[in-house]
Order: C-alpha cells, then structure tokens, then sequence
C-alpha cells in the first residue's frame, strides 16, 4: 500500500471569524486529517467548522491577556511561527495574511502559500493606522519596529515554494513586496448559504463589515445622512463610536447579528455598499448570492468581482460626494437577482476546491518521478 501524503494547514491566528479563517475552514473540509498549526485560539470563537480540528497552538497561548491584546505581541509572532515543528509533512499550507507564510519546512516538504496579502500593517503603515486612537510616540516606536518586520517578512518569503494570491491586486503587492510572482485564486464563498427572496427589495442600503476605520464606513454613513436615506449597519469594532457621532437619523447601528438575521437583510436591501479597499472582500458577493446589487469603490479586490450593470457598479472616489452619486442612481427593483446570483456562483466553495486540488496536484507534480504515484489519489480525495 503506497504511503499517505503528510499534511499540515498553517493560519496566523485562530481568534477571530473573517475570511481568513473561511478559508482555513474550507481547507479543512478538503483535508480533514491535517492538522491545523497556528500562534494561538480562542475555542469560543472557532467557526463551527473548525470545532472538530486538531488545532495545535504554541507557546504563546499561554500569555495572560493575549486574547484581548494580541495585535499588541506582533514582534512576538514571527519566533512563534518559527517554533512549530512541521517536521515529517509531505505538504504545508499556509493561509497567511501575516505570519504564517514564515513557517519553517525542512528538506522535501513542499510549502505552498494561500497570501491574503502581504502584512498591511508593516507595508503600508501609515494606511493602516489611520484613524486609529494611538498617542504619537507610539506610532513612531511601532513604525520603527515595521523595518526589521518588513525584512523578516521579504526573507521569509523566498522560502516559500509556491504562492497563491486571493486577487489581483494582492497578486500586484506580492510581486512588489517579495519579488515573487503568485497564481490567483479566489477564496471560498458560501454560496449555498444564501437564497434569493421571493419579496421585493426594500428601499435601504446596507454594510455589513468590522467598524475599523480602514473599511471606511464613514462614507457610507455621511453619503446616506447627506441623502436621507436609510442605512443599516451591522457590525460592531472600535470605530462605532465615531461613526455614530457622523450619522443622521436614517442610519442604524445594529451591532453584531445572527448569521440568519444578516442573511435576512442582505435578501432584502436596495443594495450593499462597500466603500473601502480590500484585498477581496468576499461578504459583497455573498450579498450577489442573495440576488442583490454592491455600490463598491473602484479598487483593491472589488475590481476582481464587480461588474457594473450586472451585479453592482462602481464610485471612483473615496468621497461622500462620489458615493452619494453612485447610490442615487440606484433603483431597488432595476436588476435581474437570477444573474446576479449565477455571478456570484463563479466565487463558490466547489470552484475555490477544485482549483485548489488542481494547484496542488501541479505542485507535488515537480517532485521527482518516483514520488508522484499519490498525486492523482490526493486530487480525487480532495475533489
């Protein structure tokens, strides 16, 4: 009997439900026996998915406080990545949007490397700090300490054997940060979650995101105040209160929502808009797969999934002004919800799987002839 492939998935940090962390929950969907390294966990943040996974954490579980306060141990992740022991793995995945791309393989492992994008808090610094209530000689000390972190970071990266990038524009930043060229390859969107409603959309615009002051949801809440329209916002981070200061009375917060409740707005919105820049942003075309329309702005990974006239349209300036515009133009019951839901069907979980085994497949496919004997076994498990 030919021996099974070792296989190990390696994510920056279990401690929070993105998109990030879909995409570990789908990889483990794939690959059920492999073992999930990461720094640390909060079980009782897990996704449902991952509450069966062999979750191996590392030392730096132990450090008191370090659920609440972890973006303030950022030096000490690179020495924990490096600490897993991933000796003996055929193959190791990382899904990385910090660290975990820096995971140490040894001799004939094969490490390839899922980059939401490369670390934004180290190369692009000032981007990701602003807004953020941080006395200023603590941003100077921090972006002393992004140099030696930016070095790290780049070295690391030649190690890795094979980088997938979630989008072009984080295809664009690999190549510009590591020197690196990288395959894209969309992340999962559960699609099958979501159903179009037989009831007609209502007049109100919806967000649904983390309120951190990046994603830009001010623009939302002034363009919908400037225009007397009705926004609902769902979601809860540190920029809430600021945004409630900006908001008219036809702007409300709802905080944090059950999956079916969020689901229940999305079916029903005029449109979902999504005024920041991401690296792909994958809540917009669950929102198309309930047959409704995204207002975006035109950069990051929303160039990748927008296409106007069919599933949303664009504004072109991070303005009030240009947004405002782009949202007056709407009319609630002007698109067809089959097309945008069949346009949302091109990001799901089969296509995001079956891309993925085929990567693989080519990837263990450059070993030496007399180990390729388990690289069509390996695909059809994972298909």
């Amino acid at each position: 009997m030919k021996p099974k492939l070792k296989i190990a998935i390696v994510h920056d940090y279990l401690n929070q439900m993105g998109g990030a962390e879909r995409v570990v929950g789908v990889l483990h969907r794939m690959l059920p026996d492999a073992p999930i390294y990461t720094t640390i966990a909060d079980y009782d943040k897990l996704l449902p998915e991952l509450k069966d996974a062999d979750i191996r954490t590392t030392w730096m579980q132990s450090i008191p406080g370090i659920m609440k306060r972890f973006k303030h141990f950022f030096w000490l992740y690179p020495f924990a990545v490096r600490s897993m022991d991933l000796s003996g793995y055929d193959l190791v995945i990382s899904s990385s949007s910090a660290y975990s791309k820096g995971a140490a393989v040894k001799g004939k492992t094969i490490h390839i490397c899922y980059c939401h994008t490369p670390m934004r808090f180290a190369w692009d610094f000032a981007a990701y700090m602003e807004g953020n209530a941080v006395p200023d000689f603590q941003k100077r000390l921090i972006r002393w300490m992004m140099h030696p972190l930016r070095l790290w970071d780049k070295a690391t990266s030649k190690s890795v054997h094979h980088l997938i990038a979630n989008s072009t524009v984080v295809r664009q930043r690999i190549e510009s940060c590591y020197d690196r060229e990288a395959t894209v390859i969309y992340p999962p969107v559960a699609v099958s979650r979501f159903q179009i409603s037989k009831q007609k959309a209502r007049d109100y615009f919806l967000v649904v995101s983390r309120l951190v002051s990046y994603k830009r949801i001010d623009l939302a809440v002034e363009a919908c105040t400037k225009l007397g329209k009705q926004l609902i916002v769902i979601g809860d981070g540190p920029d809430r209160k600021r945004l409630e200061s900006l908001a008219g009375p036809t702007v409300t917060f709802m905080g944090r929502l059950s999956d079916k409740q969020v689901a229940h707005y999305m079916q029903h919105c005029a449109a979902f808009i999504f005024p920041g820049i991401e690296d792909f942003g994958i809540t917009p075309l669950e929102v198309n797969a309930c047959g409704r329309p995204v207002v975006a702005f035109k950069g990051g990974g929303a160039l990748d999934t927008i296409r106007p006239g069919i599933n949303g349209r664009f504004f072109d300036r991070q303005t009030i002004d240009s947004l405002a515009e782009a949202l007056a133009g709407i009319n609630p019951s002007g698109w067809d919800s089959a097309a945008i839901r069949q346009h949302a069907e091109q990001f799901s979980e089969g296509v995001f799987m079956d891309a993925i085994a085929r990567f693989i497949d080519s990837a263990l496919g450059e070993r030496k002839s007399g180990d390729r004997s388990n690289n069509g076994e390996l695909v059809k498990s994972l298909a």
